[in-house]
């Protein structure tokens, strides 16, 4: 099982808190494109991409030993977060939406007999899925906006021991970001009591999306107390998440994080107009053709080669029944004619 979080940071920062020695991160100032995160996820875990991925941050490691859980947790809101020092920091450039889909899609196709732990959460958006033992360890975990304040004032919860300093349990905003804090800490002590899925051989995956502090840096401005104090909480509550999840793990995960200020769409060629001639050449220039998928010479094979076979046994069968000979070749036509004889 492998543990990666990932916390985005517009254009600016994608760090690595954690990581076993067969993961290798080189420490260097090499941008990563947004839309190539979740490769970095798959590669880390041993999974192939589509496309080769030639950024230099991620070494080769250790082939024969690959991290067992991985866990992204964007962070929407913020350009930059006061990570420890220890950490491997990368900026990002073209920070678009991305997902861990493929990656979740890789396990589930490849240990499908084993169950792993696939959870893919958005709390404030009430976005969950759910695939394999996820099911079972996590049925008691708080998905909807009354759960997670009806969590939050629960004996247990972690506003009995977190300073909230100047952000309040009677304000919307201050519970939906104290609820997401309260989604990590389950999450951690609910796979603590199923430590023997950390142990197994399937790899594990996590995908988390906080939006509670770019929620307070809108009601209260980001120069604000409240923005200052709930982005030291974040970063405190993420450190203390991802060692757990690490030790949980015994050491065998990746702890990765990014702070998304914002998202550049990533459809919004598409929705232009054909006509936008002078807008079309900035972005491609050269007129160049778009890659294509490397499924593609294996689908036109066997399209072209089925639409052969079809064409020629058309032509057979035409063939044969044009030269069809009615009173020898046709039961039908042996059946009449014995008929009239008998008759």
């Amino acid at each position: 099982s492998l543990f990666c979080l990932f916390l985005g940071v517009y254009g600016d920062e994608f760090s690595v808190l954690r990581s076993p020695q067969s993961v290798v991160f080189r420490d260097g100032s090499w941008p990563i494109p947004g839309e190539r995160i979740p490769d970095v996820a798959a590669l880390s875990m041993g999974f192939s991409v589509e496309e080769d991925l030639s950024w230099p941050g991620l070494a080769v490691g250790d082939l024969f030993h690959r991290p067992r859980a991985t866990v992204l947790v964007t962070v929407k809101g913020v350009d930059k977060l006061a990570l420890p020092v220890k950490g491997i920091s990368y900026p990002i450039e073209n920070a678009v939406p991305f997902s861990l889909d493929s990656v979740a899609n890789a396990i589930h196709t490849l240990f499908s007999e084993e169950t792993p732990v696939v959870l893919q959460l958005a709390p404030s958006e009430e976005r969950v899925y759910m695939v394999g033992k996820a099911n079972s360890v996590f049925e008691d975990l708080s998905v909807t906006l009354r759960q997670l304040r009806n969590r939050l004032f629960q004996d247990n919860s972690i506003l009995s021991s977190l300073p909230l300093n100047s952000l309040s349990r009677n304000n919307e905003v201050d519970l939906l970001f104290l609820s997401e804090l309260q989604v990590l800490h389950d999450i951690a002590s609910l796979l603590s009591r199923h430590k023997h899925l950390a142990k197994d051989h399937s790899p594990d995956l996590y995908s988390l999306e906080l939006a509670g502090l770019e929620e307070v840096g809108k009601r209260y401005g980001e120069d604000s107390q409240q923005f200052k104090d709930a982005s030291q909480i974040l970063v405190d509550s993420l450190q203390k998440f991802a060692d757990e999840m690490f030790n949980l793990y015994s050491g065998n995960a990746v702890v990765e994080v990014v702070a998304v200020k914002t998202f550049n769409s990533p459809f919004t060629r598409k929705t232009r107009s054909i006509l936008q001639s002078s807008q079309s050449e900035t972005e491609n220039p050269y007129n160049l053709a778009y890659p294509y998928n490397y499924n593609y010479s294996v689908i036109f094979n066997i399209i072209l080669w089925m639409m052969i076979g079809l064409a020629l046994a058309v032509i057979v069968i035409s063939y044969n029944l044009w030269n069809m000979d009615p009173g020898y070749d046709s039961i039908i036509y042996r059946m009449t004619n014995q008929k009239i004889r008998m008759d």
